[in-house]
């Protein structure tokens, strides 16, 4: 692994699997796929995925925590707000709610489907996950203030009818947003650093040991690799970009095909906002598994709780500026059934997150949240 690390032949498959994904991605945009093709793009979609969460792996080794989880949210957010602002721009008023949709089903699968998994896979190594409760307490604050004001409060403002936002009012969310995600981001990587910062638990203590030893037996195959070199960090994020781009770009070649299976089926159109998220998230699913499965929850809850703050605080800004030029209502709002689970959400994240240890039933709470939320996602 750690040779890997340092040199990355042309012909690894991370290397290749990017550049073929956006391969597929140029020679799909913007065309009726048949569905052999579509399963080649799906399979070059799943590839992607694989090859992001090396690189962010690789890159996060290379700067710490927690900018190694920054660095994956942040990029791959980035480029879900284009999708999303690209499908608004093809899709016409039967996308006006794509926005809304894809943004929620980002907040539940990150606050119950990663954080669940994550809670998991840590407990099950350790009978209890620890992580610190300042940090993800404040990351789970920013979350809450950012779903309540974009999501819920569109639905009860009445200076335009129905669940929108008048221009100052989507204007002042936009605002307070970036304003927010900058706070956080400050926050995270400067002044209380130390709060996003893996537990030092005895079983790290031990590893770390084992590791000092290895090394000055010359063993290579020590638990801790050494980590890349800048040189190898700086490559590795070009390919994370790259396989980011792959990811999203093929999710919208095969979302004609993905909405057109949800009509078939006779599914609410919100299904496809979820079905993207779910493809953009895989990334930031996998990374946050493998870190919990090294006893480092704290870095899949930086990887969960900053895709959702991220995915607001960048999405709203972004759809605000681009609904200048979209046509149609931009409907934000949630229904009762999505704020009910929000609320319960939110709840249940607090009594998780506070006391700063949990068990398997904590991340079962949270994973059947996300089920509750798929099944009513499905059947409303």
């Amino acid at each position: 692994m750690s040779t890997a690390w340092h040199r990355t032949p042309l012909t690894d498959w991370t290397v290749v699997v990017p550049v073929v994904a956006v391969v597929a991605l140029a020679f799909s945009w913007g065309r009726d796929l048949p569905p052999l093709a579509v399963a080649l793009v799906a399979l070059c979609l799943a590839g992607a995925v694989l090859a992001a969460v090396h690189h962010a792996e690789v890159v996060a080794h290379r700067v710490g925590e927690p900018f190694g989880s920054l660095v994956l949210a942040v990029a791959v957010t980035v480029i879900e707000v284009a999708l999303i602002v690209t499908l608004m721009a093809d899709g016409g008023d039967k996308t006006s709610s794509l926005a809304r949709d894809t943004v929620f089903a980002a907040v539940m699968i990150t606050c119950n489907g990663i954080v669940g998994l994550s809670l998991l896979v840590g407990a099950l190594r350790n009978r209890v996950a620890v992580f610190h409760a300042e940090g993800s307490g404040a990351a789970l604050a920013t979350v809450a203030t950012l779903a309540v004001l974009s999501l819920v409060l569109p639905t009860f403002t009445t200076s335009k009818p129905g669940p929108e936002f008048s221009t100052a009012q989507l204007a002042f969310a936009a605002g307070a947003s970036l304003a927010l995600y900058g706070l956080f981001i400050a926050v995270q990587t400067v002044r209380h650093r130390d709060y996003f910062l893996p537990v030092d638990t005895a079983r790290h203590r031990e590893e770390a040991a084992k590791a000092a030893a290895g090394a000055a037996a010359g063993e290579d195959d020590a638990p801790h690799a050494e980590p890349p070199t800048s040189l190898a960090a700086l490559i590795s994020l070009g390919l994370l970009l790259v396989a980011l781009v792959g990811v999203v770009g093929d999710a919208k070649a095969v979302s004609p095909t993905i909405e057109t299976g949800v009509a078939n089926a006779g599914l609410p159109h919100a299904v496809v906002g979820v079905i993207i998220a779910l493809l953009v998230l895989a990334p930031e699913t996998l990374a946050a598994a493998r870190a919990a499965r090294r006893d480092r929850v704290q870095t899949s809850l930086n990887l969960a709780y900053g895709s959702a703050i991220a995915s607001i605080g960048l999405t709203i800004p972004a759809i605000a500026l681009a609904s200048v030029w979209l046509s149609g209502p931009l409907l934000l709002g949630l229904g009762p059934v999505q704020m009910v689970l929000l609320a319960l959400t939110i709840v249940i994240s607090a009594l998780t997150i506070v006391p700063g240890r949990a068990t398997l039933l904590q991340g079962g709470v949270h994973v059947v949240l996300l089920a509750a939320y798929l099944f009513l996602a499905v059947s409303p």
